[in-house]
C-alpha cells in the first residue's frame, strides 16, 4: 500500500518534539479501532509523547485482554472529565478508524471544541470528512490497523514493532479481515503480518482470546437468532435478522454478543447480502454484509443514512423494528429491480 510520503514527512515534523496527543476512536469500538489506537499510543509514548486514548463507549468483553486496553478512557463513563481535560490540552488529536467526528457521537462534539490542535485522520472508510490537517484515508486498506502499521514503519522503521505493538495491530487486522477471509488481502498485508509474527506474538492465543472467549448466553442467542429470526428474500439470495432489547435480555446479553451474527447467512452458498437489525438505546442499529459485487455501502447510504465499505456497512433507523424491516424489504426489492442485488 502506497501512502503519501509528503504527509508522512508532515506527520514526522509534527512529532519531532514531545507533544500532548489524544487518540480518538468511533462509537461501538471494534478490534480495529482499539488495536490501531493502542498501537499508535504505544509507539508515540515510547518516543516521549504524552498520549491519551479515548473511546465514546465501552467495548466488548472479549477485547479487554488487549495490552494497555485498561488505559483507555471511556467518555460515556468519564465522571472525572479526564477526556475533556486531555482534549483541552491537546496539541494533536488523532482520529483512528473513523472517517468523521460524527462517528464518535458526543465525543466527536467534544473534539470539535478544540480548534487549535492539529487534527490527523488515519482511516480506511470511504468518504472522509474535511477539516483534518493531515489525512491518511485509504479505503483500499483491509483495516486501519494495517494502515497504522504502514505509517509506523514509515516513521520509525520495523524496529518500532515491539511484541506489544504487534499484538495490538494483529487484533485489528485479524478482526477486520474476518481472520483473513474478506477482500483487500494483498501481498503487502501478509508481509506486514510476517513482521508482526516475527516479534514473537502468539497468533493461536490471540485468535482464542477473541473468538473462543464468548459466554454461554452468546452461544444460545446465536442459535436463537439463526433458527428463529433469520428470514430470506429473493429466493434465498438476501437474508435479514432482528433482535429486540427484550430478546437480548432473555439471553443475558453483553455488549458485543451479537458481533459477527450478520456474517453467518453469507456462508449459505447462494446468499449475496445479509442484514442484522438490533434495537439499541432508542434506535435500530443496522449492520449489512455482502459478497462479490453487491455494494452495501451504497445501499446503506441510500436507505439507512449510513455507509462503510463495499461489502461491509452500517446505518441507523429511528422508526420501529417492524417499520425498519418493512423499509429494508422494500429497499431490497428496489435494489434488485435496478440489478444491484
Amino acid at each position: 500500500m502506497n501512502i503519501n510520503k509528503e504527509r508522512v514527512e508532515e506527520l514526522r515534523n509534527l512529532l519531532a518534539e514531545p507533544k500532548k496527543i489524544v487518540v480518538v476512536g468511533h462509537t461501538n469500538p471494534d478490534g480495529d479501532a482499539i488495536g490501531s489506537s493502542l498501537a499508535l499510543a504505544e509507539v508515540l509514548t515510547a518516543r516521549g509523547h504524552k498520549v491519551t486514548c479515548t473511546l465514546p463507549n465501552n467495548y466488548p468483553y472479549y477485547l479487554r485482554w488487549i495490552p494497555n486496553s485498561n488505559d483507555i478512557i471511556i467518555y460515556r463513563n468519564d465522571d472525572e472529565h479526564r477526556t475533556e481535560k486531555a482534549l483541552d490540552e491537546a496539541d494533536i488529536i488523532v482520529c483512528a478508524d473513523m472517517n468523521a467526528l460524527t462517528r464518535a457521537d458526543a465525543l466527536g462534539e467534544a473534539v470539535a471544541k478544540n480548534t487549535t490542535a492539529k487534527r490527523v485522520l488515519i482511516d480506511h472508510h470511504l468518504y472522509p470528512a474535511e477539516g483534518f490537517d493531515i489525512m491518511f484515508s485509504h479505503p483500499e486498506s483491509s483495516s486501519t490497523a494495517f494502515l497504522m502499521y504502514t505509517i509506523i514503519v514509515a516513521l520509525y522503521g520495523k524496529e518500532a514493532i515491539t511484541q506489544t505493538v504487534a499484538t495490538q495491530l494483529y487484533v485489528g487486522i485479524m478482526t477486520d479481515t474476518g481472520n483473513f477471509a474478506f477482500s483487500n488481502l494483498t501481498p503487502e498485508l501478509f508481509e506486514a503480518v510476517a513482521v508482526l509474527s516475527a516479534s514473537g506474538i502468539d497468533i493461536p492465543q490471540i485468535y482464542n482470546n477473541v473468538y473462543n472467549s464468548f459466554t454461554e448466553g452468546r452461544a444460545r442467542l446465536f442459535g436463537y437468532t439463526i433458527n428463529r429470526k433469520m428470514k430470506t428474500l429473493l429466493g434465498g439470495r438476501v437474508a435479514y435478522m432482528s433482535l429486540t432489547e427484550e430478546e437480548m435480555r432473555r439471553f443475558w446479553f453483553q455488549q458485543g454478543d451479537n458481533e459477527g451474527f450478520v456474517n453467518y447467512p453469507l456462508s449459505i452458498k447462494k446468499m449475496k447480502m445479509s442484514a442484522m437489525f438490533t434495537a439499541q438505546n432508542g434506535f435500530i442499529r443496522v449492520s449489512l454484509r455482502s459478497r462479490g459485487d453487491v455494494d452495501v455501502d451504497t445501499f446503506a447510504r441510500r436507505y439507512f443514512n449510513g455507509g462503510g465499505h463495499k461489502n461491509a456497512a452500517g446505518g441507523k433507523s429511528f422508526v420501529s423494528m417492524e417499520e425498519t424491516i418493512e423499509h429494508y424489504i422494500n429497499s431490497v426489492h428496489e435494489y434488485h429491480e435496478e440489478g444491484l442485488v
